[in-house]
């Protein structure tokens, strides 16, 4: 977070999913960033990104979960969290992430790539199944920070 004021920082509202499969690990894709305003960035997030202007949470996370794993759900469910974090965004600008956690309990599945934007295929690098206790002791960047102790409260 740079030193801006977060009052004065646009919103960004943002629809994410915990993927947790029947071993209780939750699906983290690892972006790296090799340019632009992120250059030399690199940290593991759960799937999802920022809601389309008049999209609602539950309608963006539909269209994410689609698009960055081939998954199709009719129903998001109701939002199991909310995190709210100031960083910056791939484009450079700071903002006010208001993020919006849905859950999805399912079995292994064929991860699919064709619907990834361009810039998706630039910087997602990587996907895994993580453990609570692989977040905990890990030394890399996860995003959101509580990631962990969002999994042990589900």
């Amino acid at each position: 977070m740079s030193d801006a004021d977060p009052a004065i920082l646009p919103d960004r509202p943002t629809s994410r999913w915990l993927i947790v499969d029947g071993q209780g690990r939750v699906l983290l894709f690892r972006f790296d960033y090799a340019d632009g305003p992120l250059a030399g960035t690199a940290f593991w997030a759960t799937p999802g990104g920022g809601c389309d202007p008049g999209e609602t949470y539950a309608d963006a996370a539909r269209r994410e979960l689609f698009e960055e794993t081939g998954l199709v759900v009719e129903d998001p469910g109701l939002e199991v969290a909310q995190v709210i974090e100031y960083f910056r965004l791939p484009d450079g600008r700071m903002a006010r992430v208001d993020q919006r956690f849905f859950l999805l309990r399912t079995e292994d599945f064929d991860l699919s790539n064709v619907a990834w934007t361009e810039e998706e295929q630039r910087v997602l690098t990587a996907h895994r199944w993580w453990s609570a206790d692989d977040i905990r002791a890990s030394t890399e960047t996860i995003w959101p920070s509580e990631l962990a102790d969002l999994l042990a409260a589900l």
